[in-house]
């Protein structure tokens, strides 16, 4: 563990704002910009991080209760994940999946597994009632009993690939799993409530998954290890005279691969109070810090072998995508440059006072945002004192409410101090309402259309904040005008409409970082950069766009595997890089 010195005492995170506790923190237009949002790492407070850390400290174990699959890897297996405070299971049912309807969209009707996370440990009535209904999906029918609905398909080549080398007796090669880093991926994780599932209430009141997405994540993990224990067994089955079982350093380096679209973005729009205590945790922990006066041997040597063990997992970072790959490609230009640094005129930084703030500083000025932001994420491991806390402060009650009793002349005011950078688009512009969000009538999913070139513009979703508080704006302005002491109860009663609007500006003044300061319906918006924000706050990581509106990432990379969750480093693997 590093010992440290810090200038201020850190926050307990009790307050939503952070103001007053002597942290400086980056400031909300600093952050909350699609570029910087669309760069961020995963961090020690990602949620599969926090999970893996809550499983090792409790003592929990995942153990296989059935596994009833022929030689092809079909039928039904049941993982139990046993906890201090009650028992969950994954049942999941592999079946076979025809070439031809193989595809990672949300219209899929079919899937090579499909799985669903329950209370306790299913009977065998239960088993046989999921059975028929888990593989449907969505047009199932689920009840409070079941948490979490997921499916997932394999990644064939890989897959198969794998089970070839196992079958004839051989490892695979660690540069082929590489390439991809898992042997399925998930193309949904649902929760909340969502077709009839257990109400987040539910689980927010329980002892166990409490906090944001621990059910979900809960459920990836289990099947991560389904789908390591699936490729030894089919090739047991094929070859049992020669096959021998995947070596643990390989099964540990592969994760669980994820498919995600459009789906995903709106969250962040619509959960702003959530978004805020995101933010807010991993702006604190970043915070803290660079507020170390001075870095001990310990958390330096800490720090150099995390930051080589990153330059191999960004060498290991591959993409079709040229926007990204153009962006890894600095990266690794950078990574050189960094060196150079800490090796010359850099080389005393970690003598002087506050040393983080001065690498952080030297980042800010010489590298690129990815680089900032990698960094950011970097530094933190060293310091699990100063930060791990902080996982505790990430959700929210999320409860917003008009103000009715504030001057039309007061919200007027708070728009011009919180929202200056809305008033600054020109919305006259074509391009800046090019896009709409739609939400899908075939699969109730979210979509994103071209204004003046698709349909069903009359029909968007409540993204485009940036117009909305815009036109609010422009109506206040004639309202200040006539009687700047009316009251926004009186003034809603004559626009009706605009109510959804003042209440997200009224609520969101002790949110500061809960808004997006960007226009979501400009041309140029890029969506996926929406997506990796949340996605990093997940723990995910080597992104991988397949277009301007998906992406494939990997979750549990190097994450210790359910019989090693019990040693001392359970929690040492960020940026994990596959072994040679």
């Amino acid at each position: 563990m590093c010992s440290f010195e810090i200038s201020t005492p850190p926050s307990t995170g009790s307050d939503r704002t952070g103001a007053g506790d002597g942290i400086s923190r980056r400031p909300p237009g600093s952050v909350m910009h699609l570029e910087r949002l669309g760069s961020f790492h995963p961090t020690r407070i990602s949620f599969v991080r926090s999970l893996i850390r809550r499983m090792h400290r409790e003592g929990w174990s995942i153990e296989r209760d059935r596994f009833d699959l022929n030689a092809d890897g079909y039928g039904t297996a049941v993982y139990r994940a046993a906890t201090p405070f009650g028992t969950f299971s994954l049942v999941a049912f592999s079946r076979y999946l025809p070439p031809e309807n193989r595809t990672d969209r949300v219209i899929a009707a079919e899937w090579d597994a499909s799985f669903v996370l329950v209370e306790g440990r299913p009977d065998d009535a239960t088993i046989a009632r999921l059975e028929i209904t888990v593989p449907l999906q969505e047009a199932g029918h689920y009840g409070a009993g079941e948490f979490v609905l997921s499916r997932a398909n394999k990644s064939t080549r890989l897959f198969d690939y794998v089970v070839d080398c196992l079958a004839r007796g051989k490892q695979p090669a660690s540069g082929r799993l590489s390439e991809i880093g898992y042997l399925m991926r998930t193309t949904a994780v649902y929760g909340n409530g969502k077709f009839g599932l257990a109400d987040r209430l539910k689980l927010h009141e329980g002892p166990v998954l409490n906090r944001p997405f621990q059910a979900e994540f809960l459920t990836v993990y289990m099947i991560r290890h389904f789908t390591l224990d699936l490729v030894d067994h089919i090739a047991a089955a094929r070859s049992p005279a020669s096959a021998v079982m995947l070596e643990p350093l390989l099964r540990r380096s592969l994760g669980i691969g994820n498919a995600t679209g459009l789906g995903m973005a709106p969250f962040l729009v619509s959960h702003p109070a959530l978004i805020h205590r995101w933010i807010w945790a991993r702006e604190t922990a970043i915070a803290r810090v660079c507020a170390v006066t001075r870095a001990s041997p310990a958390c330096i040597e800490r720090f150099r072998v995390l930051l080589d063990r990153a330059r191999v997992h960004i060498d290991g970072w591959r993409t079709d995508d040229a926007r990204f790959a153009a962006r890894i490609l600095v990266l690794r230009r950078e990574f050189v440059d960094l060196d150079a640094w800490l090796d010359g005129a850099g080389k005393a930084v970690f003598e002087t006072d506050r040393p983080w703030r001065a690498l952080v500083e030297w980042s800010e000025k010489n590298a690129s945002v990815e680089m900032q932001e990698l960094l950011n994420s970097l530094l933190l491991e060293p310091y699990p004192d100063l930060v791990d806390e902080l996982e505790e402060t990430m959700g929210d009650p999320e409860n917003s409410a008009l103000s009715p009793n504030m001057t039309v002349a007061s919200l007027k005011a708070l728009i011009e101090t919180d929202y200056g950078w809305a008033l600054d688009i020109d919305f006259d512009e074509p391009d800046a309402q090019h896009l709409f969000w739609y939400v899908s009538e075939e699969k109730l999913e979210p979509r994103l259309g071209e204004r003046y070139n698709e349909p069903g513009a009359e029909k968007e979703m409540r993204t485009g904040v940036a117009r909305d508080v815009a036109a609010l704006f422009n109506i206040l302005r004639d309202a200040v005008a006539a009687d700047p002491e009316e009251s926004v109860a009186e003034f809603l009663l004559r626009q009706p409409g605009l109510r959804h609007i003042v209440r997200r500006v009224q609520t969101l003044r002790i949110y500061p970082y809960g808004e997006i300061r960007d226009n979501l319906l400009d041309r140029d918006c890029i969506a996926i950069d929406l997506l990796r924000c949340k996605l990093s706050f997940f723990g995910a990581c080597k992104f991988d766009p397949k277009s301007d509106r998906w992406l494939r990432v990997t979750l549990f990379q190097g994450a210790p595997l359910a019989g090693e969750l019990t040693r001392e480093d359970a929690d040492d693997w960020a940026f994990p890089a596959m072994p040679s």
